[in-house]
């Protein structure tokens, strides 16, 4: 993402020319204070015209070159993380995931799991959604959410899912963020979930995902909700081989 230092106010813009990118990893090691980063990702395809197998190409000679650790992709398709593949191994792909945005269980985490990439789901409480405490009527003008079907026209059957997500967090005594992580983490091939909090207080109401043991009734309680509302799209339930 670069902006333009002539406009601060610009949106930037997503550039994938490998001076660019040279450039940038440059200037993230300087800031860290570090030799190398752990791990280099692009988020968004370029929208410069840069071709996925060049802005690829120069990720993977930034790795061979010890300036980065592990690279990856985020909102990637099946498609171009094939292409991808082609030209160096994918170390990980950040796809969105959450009980409402399910998509990419169908096709990007398990071609990630058949090709021994790591998986980093983002949104798995879906902008607070899920959170337990997510009130539409809070939502100040000009929240971006207020522009997306989700939080609108979809609202109510992702509210479905919601509840149903807190009747399970009720039984296991903890809070429904903890059971909507933890959801994301049990689907087969996904490593870890990124999870974004305003106040610390939110990050302790969540860490616990991590230890807690959904069971198979659990599952299938939020799949059935799923069902009935008829929120989202793409398979319902995990099915991993830990589940009581």
């Amino acid at each position: 993402m670069v902006w333009d230092p002539d406009d601060r106010q610009a949106e930037a813009k997503a550039v994938g020319d490998a001076a660019s990118l040279r450039s940038e990893c440059e200037a993230s090691l300087r800031r860290l204070g570090v030799d190398c980063i752990d791990l280099y990702q692009v988020h968004w395809p370029p929208t410069d015209g840069t071709a996925l197998e060049d802005y690829w190409t120069t990720l993977v000679e930034l790795r061979a070159s010890g300036k980065a650790r592990a690279i990856g992709l985020s909102n990637h398709t099946v498609d171009q993380l094939a292409r991808a593949e082609t030209v160096g191994h994918v170390d990980s792909v950040q796809p969105p995931l959450s009980a409402i945005n399910r998509a990419a269980a169908a096709d990007v985490i398990p071609w990630c799991e058949a090709n021994d990439t790591g998986v980093i789901v983002y949104s798995p409480i879906h902008s607070g959604l899920l959170s337990g405490t997510f009130d539409p009527s809070r939502l100040a003008p000009g929240d971006w959410r207020l522009g997306e079907a989700d939080f609108t026209s979809e609202l109510p059957a992702n509210l479905s899912v919601a509840a149903a997500v807190a009747d399970v967090a009720a039984r296991h005594s903890c809070s429904p963020a903890s059971v909507a992580i933890a959801w994301t983490l049990l689907w087969p091939g996904v490593t870890a979930a990124i999870v974004g909090a305003r106040r610390p207080v939110q990050i302790d109401g969540w860490l616990d995902a991590v230890k807690l043991e959904l069971t198979h009734a659990d599952l299938d309680a939020i799949a059935a909700a799923i069902v009935r509302s008829g929120a989202g799209s793409g398979p319902t339930r995990p099915a991993p081989a830990r589940v009581s």
